[in-house]
């Protein structure tokens, strides 16, 4: 019982932490994964989308701790039943389906680009930070992809990862480019 309550007390107090200008842009972030998932091309088993630069983003912009925490919104959404999902899916099968790797590696991936950015903002280390969970994201999605081609993981990376590897390629520099010119107008959102 004591224990329950200090963890839920350490979960208050991390939510506390959050300024209010801080949840507005967390929660503009969120909304971004929702409208990019929707941007998606249908193909199977995983879609298309323009989720995964959004995430590289949300950890540029908003920096690690935020970064997560827009990310893990945008799935608690999903999973209380909203369809924000890719062809508005939602609820746990989704987190268990093919897509749940690229899923529940997204706001490791949005952390991870918030911290290397946090520490150097150089052009160098935001295309890296961008890359490294760029490919995070990648093999956590075609490692648990794996278990639906019966632990072919070779299927897998092709079917979830090397497939994606031009469009992902786009993606990255999109990211970047935006992040670029974007932080060089507005180089302090809340953190």
């Amino acid at each position: 019982m004591l224990k329950e309550a200090v963890k839920q007390s350490k979960t208050i107090s991390v939510i506390s932490n959050v300024k209010s200008s801080q949840l507005l842009w967390i929660l503009a972030f969120s909304f971004l994964m929702v409208l990019a998932a929707n941007v998606a091309v249908p193909v199977k088993p995983v879609p298309f989308t323009l989720q995964t630069m959004i995430v590289l983003l949300s950890g540029a912009f908003l920096g690690a701790r935020n970064g997560a925490f827009s990310q893990i919104i945008y799935l608690a959404l999903g999973l209380i039943g909203l369809p924000v999902f890719a062809n508005f899916n939602f609820g746990p099968a989704a987190l268990i389906g093919p897509t749940g790797g690229y899923l529940l590696s997204w706001p490791f991936a949005a952390y991870l680009v918030g911290y290397l950015v946090e520490r150097n903002k150089s052009t160098l280390n935001i295309s890296l930070a961008m890359i490294v969970a760029h490919i995070l994201i990648l093999l956590t999605g075609a490692l648990y992809l794996s278990v639906f081609f019966n632990g072919n993981l070779e299927t897998a990376l092709f079917s979830g990862a090397i497939i994606f590897t031009p469009w992902d390629a786009i993606k990255v520099v999109a990211a970047i480019s935006i992040y670029k010119v974007l932080s060089s107008r507005y180089p302090k959102l809340p953190k």
